[in-house]
């Protein structure tokens, strides 16, 4: 575990989002970083489709709400 120095913008966008997705700064941050991680190595898929082969990878079954 290290250190990771960012900009207090940045640190402050990570703090509003973790409020509304229930996780803490740090967390956030790890699932940002991720997912850009995933992004950059396969640069066709959508940020949908890198959570949905996330979610699989965990063994997560999802069921979609149906349409209205």
């Amino acid at each position: 575990m290290g250190i990771v120095k960012i900009d207090d913008e940045l640190h402050e966008e990570a703090r509003r989002a973790s409020t509304v997705m229930c996780r803490s700064i740090n967390a956030q941050a790890e699932f940002w970083m991720k997912i850009g991680m995933l992004a950059e190595a396969n640069p066709t898929l959508s940020f949908n489709r890198i959570v949905e082969m996330q979610f699989a990878a965990a063994d997560v079954r999802l069921t979609r709400a149906a349409a209205a």
